[in-house]
């Protein structure tokens, strides 16, 4: 009897084991297993992501901290291409490990984790040398007659929705941009970080700054991460903090003129 009772206590322990849930792999174990870092990238955010068409390379302040945090990984770094739009949905379908600098909004907080934040930007309208005087401040903007050219799935789009309802809204998709629109002269104004704009600003001499009272919108900018894996999160904000001590962030930082 008391065979049978233990035998019993024992196949049901087994069928216990057997039901529970397996425990999900980190994407620190499948980095470090199979030697590659993937990256998600746009490259189309001067001087964060730029991408070489001709080479299908990458450049840019991401590219050099996402070098440095496999290079001490001990792995190769595999920058994978991907757009805004689809940007967080990558991360959640495992298609690459992480993504390089995206800003912090609520609505990928829903789907995706971040890393510790470490830079930030703040907002600012541009238009082109022969509109700016018929621009004046953020509201000077919100009008019928403008159009508001902006980059589909970005944090700029919901951004134009919300600051001018009155304008006319033209929302292009990538590889297109929201300032290229500007500058053929099929949208008149343009919104983009203080980091984009001075790169634009000298990139493009026909690009002026409206002039505004202040920014708006600071955000802090992060990796993106997959949302349940506290392990591969826990690892890339020791190594943020780790790196932000030594000043690694600061060296990249004035490298590509932040």
């Amino acid at each position: 009897m008391k065979f049978l009772k233990k035998l019993g206590l024992a196949v049901g322990f087994a069928a216990s084991v057997a039901a529970a849930p397996a425990v999900a792999q980190s994407a620190l174990n499948d980095i470090l297993s199979n030697g590659v870092l993937k990256v998600g990238t746009t490259g189309d955010w001067n001087p964060m992501t730029m991408r070489d068409p001709a080479t299908n390379t990458f450049q840019g302040y991401d590219i050099d901290i996402m070098t440095e945090l496999a290079s001490d990984l001990g792995v190769e770094l595999e920058m994978v291409p991907t757009d805004w739009k689809t940007l967080v949905n990558g991360v959640v379908a495992g298609n690459y490990h992480m993504t390089g600098s995206a800003s912090i909004s609520p609505a990928r907080l829903k789907a995706a984790g971040y890393s510790s934040s470490y830079t930030a930007v703040e907002m600012f309208p541009f238009t082109t040398e022969d509109k700016l005087e018929a621009y004046s401040g953020w509201d000077s903007i919100n009008t019928p007659e403008t159009k508001v050219a902006t980059t589909l799935g970005t944090s700029f789009e919901a951004m134009v929705r919300e600051w001018f309802p009155d304008a006319e809204i033209i929302v292009v998709e990538a590889p297109a941009r929201g300032f290229q629109e500007v500058l053929s002269g099929r949208a008149d104004v343009f919104i983009t970080s203080n980091i984009e704009g001075s790169t634009l600003l000298q990139k493009f001499p026909n690009v002026r700054q409206i002039e505004v009272t202040e920014a708006r919108a600071p955000t802090p900018i992060a990796m993106l991460l997959p949302q349940d894996d506290q392990v591969w999160i826990n690892y890339v904000n020791s190594w943020i903090e780790l790196k932000r001590t030594q000043g690694f962030f600061e060296e990249v930082a004035l490298k590509w003129g932040l």
